[in-house]
C-alpha cells in the first residue's frame, strides 16, 4: 500500500535530519581552507606587488596589510595552513590503510582541529613576542 504521509517528510537524509560525521566535516573544511589560503597568498603577492611598483602602492598595500582586516585575513590564512597540512598528514595514514576505522578518523579530526588551533596560537604567540 501507498505511504500517504510521504510529502510530509524527506525522501533520504537530509542535512536538517542527518547529522554529518566529524570526518566528513573535516574533510569538507579540508577543501575549504585550501581554497581560503588563496585569500592570504593574494593579500602577500599583492603586498610584495606594491614593493617594488612604488612608494605610494606600497603605503597602500601595507596599510591594508597591517589594518585589522588584513590582520584577520592573514591569521586566518596561518591557521588554514596549519590545519590543510595536518589533514595533509592524515590523509597520507588514509592511503596507506591506516585510521580507516570509524572511532580512529573520529579521533584524527578530533585531533585536526585542536592541533590547528594549538599551532595557529603557538605561530602568533611566538610572532608577537619577537
Amino acid at each position: 500500500m501507498a505511504d500517504v504521509n510521504r510529502g510530509n517528510r524527506p525522501l533520504s537524509p537530509h542535512l536538517q535530519v542527518y547529522r554529518l560525521p566529524i570526518a566528513a566535516i573535516t574533510s569538507i573544511m579540508t577543501r575549504i581552507t585550501g581554497h581560503a589560503l588563496v585569500a592570504g597568498i593574494l593579500l602577500l603577492v599583492w603586498w610584495l606587488a606594491a614593493a617594488v611598483t612604488s612608494d605610494a602602492a606600497f603605503a597602500c598595500a601595507d596599510w591594508v596589510v597591517r589594518s585589522w582586516i588584513g590582520f584577520i585575513v592573514l591569521t586566518g590564512s596561518m591557521w588554514a595552513l596549519w590545519y590543510h597540512l595536518l589533514a595533509g598528514i592524515r590523509h597520507l595514514f588514509y592511503d596507506a590503510g591506516m585510521g580507516l576505522e570509524i572511532e580512529s578518523a573520529r579521533k584524527s579530526s578530533v585531533a585536526i582541529i585542536a592541533g590547528s588551533v594549538v599551532l595557529a596560537l603557538l605561530t602568533l604567540i611566538i610572532f608577537f613576542a619577537f
